[in-house]
């Protein structure tokens, strides 16, 4: 059995060498990594807290046969910067914004998932005319009370030692209880790949921080001012989402009166991964249909109802 690599331990540029997929460049003075692949118009991928651009592992080969795919790790996640900053949906967005300029992208579509889907919402509502489409993937950003669960975390001393526990399952209980329904595709392989960026020091530090500021459930004027916009919306959900739930993804689609919603039935936060061949037919389909106003998605469902995305 391979030894124990303790969490929040290791070097950055050190672990980075070993492990990072991607690509490193400045953005401002602060590193940040990125994945890309594939070719034509730019669609841009957030991931969510507690994860990097792992997170659409299952996502980009099929996005990227059609687009040229960006999936870049946050400030504080990933293979970026561990440094201290005002983590919060404005420091993220600005961050895109960076990214989109140093990589000279006028436009995007962008998907954010959870913390990234406020990102791009935010991103969004601020930059208006740089985005295309917009896909939210159970997005944090309407009012939603903290778990029970999470707030033991967000104790002073408690969540550390709980972090810094010599053992996986902390994290692997974490997974199961807040971001995936079907605990089989919790396999030993996608947690090692998922989880792996946390074993660098200042990871902790960075998660407890962002969960302490509380700013996750914050964007209800942003989801208001986003309605006027007049940008194609879709968004995604899982109906047995424990970490934001359904009842949000209802409310934000009433809020958004031109936004398609489509709901997964056998996935929890990360329909994405849980559902990833319907998912990505369904993402396509949006993406490449003009418009994509109120209406059908690919001739079923209306952009005004709810359905299954499995169905």
């Amino acid at each position: 059995m391979a030894e124990f690599v303790a969490w929040n331990s290791r070097d950055l540029e050190e672990w980075s060498a070993q492990h990072a997929a991607g690509k490193i460049i400045e953005l401002a003075g602060r590193r940040t990594h990125y994945r890309q692949a594939g070719s034509g118009a730019p669609l841009i991928l957030l991931h969510g807290f507690y994860y990097d651009s792992y997170l659409w592992a299952e996502n980009i080969p099929a996005l990227a046969d059609h687009y040229t795919v960006y999936a870049p790790d946050l400030w504080g996640f990933g293979y970026s910067t561990r440094e201290p900053l005002d983590y919060g949906y404005p420091l993220f967005a600005e961050q895109v914004r960076l990214f989109m300029d140093e990589l000279g992208l006028e436009r995007a579509s962008l998907m954010g998932q959870s913390m990234g889907g406020g990102t791009a919402i935010h991103f969004t509502v601020t930059h208006p005319d740089r985005v295309e489409k917009l896909v939210l993937v159970d997005p944090a950003a309407l009012p939603n009370p903290l778990p029970w669960k999470s707030r033991i975390f967000n104790l002073p001393g408690i969540g550390e030692f709980l972090s810094g526990l010599n053992t996986d399952l902390v994290r692997r209980r974490t997974l199961a209880e807040f971001w995936i329904h079907d605990r089989s595709r919790l396999t030993d392989s996608y947690f090692t790949e998922a989880t792996r960026f946390q074993k660098i020091r200042g990871t902790t530090e960075v998660l407890h921080t962002i969960l302490r500021r509380r700013f996750f459930d914050t964007l209800e004027r942003d989801v208001e001012a986003l309605d006027g916009l007049g940008i194609p919306v879709l968004i995604a959900w899982g109906k047995h989402d424990r970490a934001v739930p359904l009842a949000c993804g209802e409310k934000m689609h009433r809020l958004l009166a031109g936004s398609r919603f489509e709901i997964f039935d056998d996935s929890g936060h990360l329909p994405n991964y849980e559902e990833a061949e319907a998912f990505n037919r369904l993402v396509l389909a949006f993406l490449q249909t003009p418009g994509s106003g109120p209406g059908p998605v690919s001739g079923t469902g209306s952009g005004s109802e709810t359905r299954s995305g499995t169905g």
